[in-house]
């Protein structure tokens, strides 16, 4: 893996004698409090401010502070003109923009593209305090506020649309963030790297755009490309027609033993070379007309994502190209460390009073663990984010972290909420050997199967929730964070300590389908290994005395799924007797690779060709409330549907009034005008639980 500079090893910018403010300002007046005449740098973001680690205007925000830098932030401003982006005066060197913690279009519409009633990340959750594409539209109001000022966009929402992208909401491919937003630089994934070095150079007169060699960032490049660069075509990679055969990367090492069947492989290259080579992927006009081009650039997009192999991709967009530099190196244990450390007041900004954010609520008594997932789910985003490569912070900090809730957090009792990230259970897990690790280009090391170079040793975690719990003050530690259950069948013993000690009733895991035909699409295992876990899980629970249960999520309607697949999933959750209350339809992400076989109705898992396998994609809304309906079979409001349903596909022998039927003969006076999909008139809707992937978590799940 390339060497980084330490975090915290540059020259502290000279405004650092100011010292460290109590809360970030937000208005003008808390600026003249702590004596400022401007600022450094203004994060303009579509959240509420909570000075607090899990939300990233505060932790880019306090890192940039412990630099030297005055920061200020623009939180959820009026963005019909732009007078509100003047309120905190000319920064000295640029405006840092981000839609916040969720993509705009995820935060305000459902599955269905239906406007939500409310916003987590809003004082008392008041929903319609952002626009849509708010990094676009707050980037262009910057730029009016004050011109010449350079605009740096990040965050989730830029970060996955920094390539030419499918878009649900409005069924077309957009162009790349940077151009319809004309900022000057974006960085995508984890940012700190990047925004520290890029700080210090601006504050030391560099121009932005001489600044092109920072690992994780794209810009718009304009003229012919450099000619001391190598340049690769995609297509001569990884596309239609006969293959370019190379060197296999593994088989220098004997100890790498398995690699992922259909990855293409790529002649090894020293790194200096590698550092000067540049990949071209299909421009956006091509991905636009031709969904086969747009699964091929989706695939070699995800094949070029491991920070210790990458190269530079670049996409035409019509005159311009939009260049992406290697993702960023991980953060070490000792940096994620200092990060989470800093001075947080770990509460939302005191002008807002006593209004709720329930963002804050769900996640004021937890501690982040680590960072990154490599399951590689195809539906999920945290792995274009975050990475695949686990950053893991260490046990001392993060019981001194569990020392500052007990001591700091409002209205703690006791409880830790959660002790996670993205998935509960890769704290400290990862590949056996940096070298392998760095050649790697597998996109998940869990799937077919767990690689055999993983270590999936859980013993570490074991005696961090026991020093957790032993924390003086600390009554309880939970885990809600979803939990790869496949990785923890490798340590009975780890389950037996979760269902001992830290499940409070219930447990969230993720088998998404039953079927393998979805199954494989997702990257997820089958559903023997839930069913193996649920034994272990129910046989610890009476061990320890306690009734508890797990809550298993599904997905209805992802690429690969059959009407077939979703009433054999029925079945075995009648089977199971479970009966679910939250459910969730598949909402293609931008840049995901379940996004690209739903756009396109092909497998960018595979190599892709006008002759590759057929991907089944739900689309219309009538059968996407048909899938979602058999999830909740049990509800009476859907029994018409499913009723006609089972009729059309041959199984009217599940409609009757015994056991073994799906859906009874009779309906209930007043049900069944309202199935799945479809709202009931305002007097009489029920308040329904949230979906799995709702802003409440403050993330999106990731397992």
């Amino acid at each position: 893996m390339p060497s980084a500079p330490d975090l915290f090893s540059y020259r502290k910018h000279w405004a650092h004698k100011f010292g460290t403010a109590p809360e970030l300002p937000i208005s003008r007046a808390e600026m003249d409090l702590l004596g400022w005449d401007s600022c450094d740098i203004v994060i303009v973001t579509g959240d509420a401010y909570v000075d607090h680690p899990s939300f990233g205007m505060a932790i880019i925000g306090r890192l940039l502070e412990a630099q030297g830098f005055r920061v200020g932030l623009i939180v959820q401003p009026d963005w019909t003109s732009a007078a509100d982006f003047q309120r905190l005066g000319r920064p000295n060197l640029f405006f840092g923009i981000t839609a916040g913690n969720m993509d705009s279009m995820v935060n305000r519409y459902t599955a269905d593209r239906r406007a939500r009633s409310d916003d987590a990340y809003t004082p008392n959750a008041e929903p319609g305090r952002r626009p849509d594409r708010s990094v676009t539209v707050y980037a262009q109001r910057a730029r009016e506020a004050y011109k010449g000022v350079p605009i740096v966009i990040g965050g989730i929402e830029a970060s996955l649309r920094r390539i030419a992208h499918f878009d649900y909401w409005s069924e077309t491919v957009r162009r790349s963030v940077l151009v319809d937003s004309k900022a000057d630089l974006l960085i995508y994934g984890n940012a700190e790297r990047a925004l520290v070095e890029l700080a210090h150079r601006l504050a030391r007169g560099e121009p932005i755009e001489s600044i092109r060699d920072l690992r994780g960032t794209a810009f718009v490049h304009r003229g012919p490309l450099p000619e001391d660069w190598t340049v690769l075509d995609s297509t001569r990679l990884d596309m239609p027609g006969p293959l370019k055969l190379h060197n296999d990367p593994y088989e220098d090492d004997p100890r790498c033993e398995q690699r992922a069947e259909g990855v293409p492989v790529v002649a090894p290259m020293p790194r200096a070379e590698r550092d000067k080579t540049v990949i071209r992927l299909p421009s956006f006009e091509q991905v636009r007309d031709d969904p086969v081009l747009y699964a091929h650039a989706s695939r070699v997009f995800h094949l070029e994502t491991n920070p210790g192999n990458a190269r530079a991709l670049v996409q035409a967009h019509g005159e311009r190209a939009v260049w992406l530099n290697p993702p960023p190196i991980p953060l070490t244990s000792s940096e994620l460390d200092r990060l989470h450390e800093l001075p947080f007041t770990r509460r939302p900004h005191s002008s807002y009073g006593e209004a709720r954010l329930p963002a804050w609520e769900m996640i004021r008594h937890s501690v982040i663990i680590l960072r990154g997932c490599f399951g590689g789910c195809t539906f999920c985003s945290i792995t274009e984010h975050e990475g695949r490569i686990i950053q893991n912070r260490s046990e001392d900090s993060i019981l001194r972290e569990i020392g500052e809730v007990r001591d700091r957090a409002p209205g703690f009792t006791g409880t830790i909420s959660d002790l996670g990230g993205p998935s509960a259970n890769m704290w400290r897990l990862g590949c056996r050997d940096p070298r392998i690790e760095a050649a790697c280009r597998k996109l998940s090391c869990v799937y077919p199967d767990i690689c055999r170079n993983l270590n999936t040793d859980h013993g570490p975690l074991i005696q961090l929730y026991r020093k957790a719990r032993a924390v003086p003050g600390i009554k309880r530690v939970l885990i809600a964070s979803g939990l790869r259950y496949d990785l923890a069948m490798r340590s009975p013993a780890y389950i037996r300590e979760l269902v001992t000690h830290h499940v409070g009733g219930y447990l969230k895991i993720a088998p998404e389908h039953t079927e393998s035909g979805p199954l494989s699409k997702m990257m997820k295992p089958g559903i023997g290994i839930f069913d193996r876990f649920k034994e272990l899980f129910d046989r610890y629970s009476r061990e320890a005395g306690k009734e508890q249960y797990l809550i298993p999520y599904f997905i209805a309607g992802h690429p690969g799924t059959t009407d077939v697949d979703m009433l054999n999933l029925a079945v075995w959750l009648k089977r199971h007797k479970l009966r679910l209350d939250q459910v969730q339809s598949f909402l293609p992400t931008p840049l995901a690779i379940a996004t690209a076989m739903y756009h396109t109705g092909r497998n960018p898992l595979k190599r892709v060709s006008p002759n590759a396998e057929s991907v089944p994609v739900v689309r219309g809304m009538r059968q996407r409330r048909l899938q979602k309906a058999f999830l909740r079979y049990h509800d009476p409001e859907n029994w018409p549907l499913l009723r006609q349903a089972l009729k059309d596909m041959g199984r009217a022998d599940l409609i009757g009034n015994g056991k073994r039927h799906l859906v009874p003969s009779f309906q209930p006076p007043g049900t069944g005008g309202t199935p799945e999909g479809r709202r009931a008139p305002a007097m009489n809707r029920r308040t329904t639980p949230a979906l799995p992937g709702r802003p409440k978590p403050a993330r999106r799940r990731s397992v």
